[in-house]
């Protein structure tokens, strides 16, 4: 791992509190006396979620710890978990799909569609370190989505537009913050720049569908 992101790891945990801010109201509060439409599904999908950002907190320091063999081992393993969170989005997408509200089939969709994307690139250059960090670092970026997505209107009583587009804000925010400290310091910031335009595209089909 590059030495300027030896700290990464420690980025990646803010997860947790995002996650726990974004989910407490409509699923961690009600444990274990869960409301009727918290499927079984639900629960599987949160457990895999769980084990996924768990992944993708360990592997930094792995590297920073110079963990290689670990780190190749967990990697390995994310093969079997990544399909499986894909996966698991497919019962709530087809229960939306169904819903009063198909729109709302959008969320999910797109963010399996850049999950999917950023992790594939991530591994497609798995012998390249760098570009292989940035494009995991492209799809942690994906996850502020559920979190922030729920942290607005739940927490925040910000109307679903104000919540896309600061969500959209803070992504862009540090993407480009990541760009300028790449260029900074002489290291390549492409995938960043890929990571915006697939962002944008994100935020593009938000806009047509629902304005």
């Amino acid at each position: 791992m590059d030495k300027k992101y030896k700290y990464l790891g420690y980025f990646f945990l803010l997860l947790i509190p995002l996650t726990i801010a974004g989910f407490y109201k409509t699923y961690i509060v009600q444990f274990p006396n869960f409301k009727e439409n918290i499927t079984y599904f639900i629960h599987i999908h949160a457990f895999i979620a769980t084990v996924w950002i768990g992944i993708l907190i360990l592997q930094p320091f792995l590297v920073v710890n110079k963990k290689f063999s670990l780190h190749k081992k967990v990697g390995k393993i994310s093969y079997i978990i990544f399909p499986l969170l894909i996966l698991s989005f497919l019962p709530q997408m087809i229960r939306t799909a169904n819903s009063a509200n198909p729109k709302n089939l959008f969320f999910s969709l797109a963010d399996c569609t850049l999950l999917i994307i950023f992790y594939s690139l991530a591994v497609y250059y798995k012998k390249i370190s760098s570009k292989h960090m940035r494009y995991m670092i492209a799809t942690t970026l994906v996850f502020l989505g559920p979190t922030v997505g729920r942290i607005g209107p739940i927490l925040l009583g910000w109307s679903e537009m104000v919540t896309q587009n600061v969500q959209y804000g803070i992504i862009y925010l540090i993407l480009v913050s990541l760009i300028f400290y790449d260029k900074k310091n002489g290291r390549k910031f492409q995938p960043y720049a890929i990571a915006i335009s697939f962002f944008v595209a994100h935020q593009i089909v938000y806009h047509v569908v629902f304005l």
